[in-house]
């Protein structure tokens, strides 16, 4: 999956379409993400010691990954990304302004 945390993302199908967020998390083994703001649910908490008030606590859920498309940060649409070898390395490629988004592998703080 080329998608990673960090990466803003336009969801395209669902409740939340056409909603642009950041993702928070990557499970690359189940084809899912977790999208701030989107797919959002109620786990309803009972009092308790630590949790004195209870009540309902909104959280995000996973959406598969076929559902977003990643917004390039050069040219601001949403498209979907392809792979290009440059100098050795594989490179994250818009498919639309064939702008470079970083190294295929590798988190951004390297």
């Amino acid at each position: 999956m080329l998608i990673r945390t960090g990466d803003t993302v336009e969801v395209r199908s669902g409740n939340s379409r056409g909603t642009r967020a950041r993702v928070l998390s990557v499970d690359s083994a189940s084809g899912k993400l977790v999208v701030e703001g989107v797919n959002r649910v109620y786990r309803h908490i009972k009092r308790s010691q630590k949790n004195p008030q209870g009540g309902r606590l909104s959280k995000e859920m996973p959406i598969d990954a076929s559902n977003v498309l990643l917004v390039c940060s050069a040219c601001g649409k949403a498209s979907r990304l392809g792979v290009a070898l440059a100098d050795g390395t594989k490179k994250r490629v818009c498919r639309k302004c064939q702008g470079d988004l970083g190294e295929v592998g590798r988190s951004r703080a390297s």
